[in-house]
């Protein structure tokens, strides 16, 4: 499965052919809440935020994975589910994104990013 770095914008549709390619209504991605960049497509999570550190000199601090529903809309769209969100050391302990500011951030890149 292809993975895609996303600088500037992706259709809908491009992110729709990506994620029929495994999971057909869901898509993996990675965002670096840094950059504003983010990395979609792919198996795993971690193989897309090393991709991001590799090719973009993204840290692990600052990329957080989420899945995209391509079904649904608003808040629905976006979960914030991943094994790379477990960070004790910056105080996340979950596979969810704990602090709402950071969730927000990863909003508006999605929706910056993802032109439906």
């Amino acid at each position: 499965m292809e993975t895609r770095i996303v600088k500037d914008h992706i259709g809908m549709d491009e992110v729709k052919a990506l994620a029929h390619e495994q999971y057909q209504d869901i898509i993996k991605a990675v965002v670096d809440v840094e950059q504003e960049i983010m990395g979609i497509g792919g198996e795993l999570h971690v193989d897309i935020q090393s991709l991001l550190v590799e090719k973009e000199g993204s840290k692990g601090a600052d990329t957080w994975g989420i899945n995209l529903y391509l079904d649904k809309t608003g808040d629905d769209f976006i979960e914030f589910d991943s094994m790379i969100n477990l960070k004790p050391n910056s105080g996340n302990r979950s596979r969810d994104v704990e602090d709402e500011e950071i969730k927000k951030k990863i909003r508006e890149i999605v929706g910056k990013l993802v032109k439906k």
